[in-house]
């Protein structure tokens, strides 16, 4: 006993279709940025020393000042 698809039947299987392949890209799109972003942020922890982060940088425009 064989049953035919419907018109109706093609209908639904079209949205849902749409529907899930829109969801995968958002949701591989949303997850591809987070993973970027906790990337970067990790570089940029590696990259300068601690005691660097924690003082001003220095102007190469002028010397220090000396104090007598």
């Amino acid at each position: 006993m064989g049953t035919t698809l419907t018109p109706e039947f093609w209908e639904r299987f079209t949205v849902l279709l749409l529907a899930a392949a829109l969801v995968t890209f958002a949701l591989s799109a949303a997850l591809d940025a987070l993973v970027v972003r906790m990337q970067l942020r990790r570089a940029r922890r590696h990259q300068a020393p601690t005691h660097a982060r924690l003082t001003p940088p220095q102007s190469r425009t002028r010397p220090p000042l000396m104090h007598h």
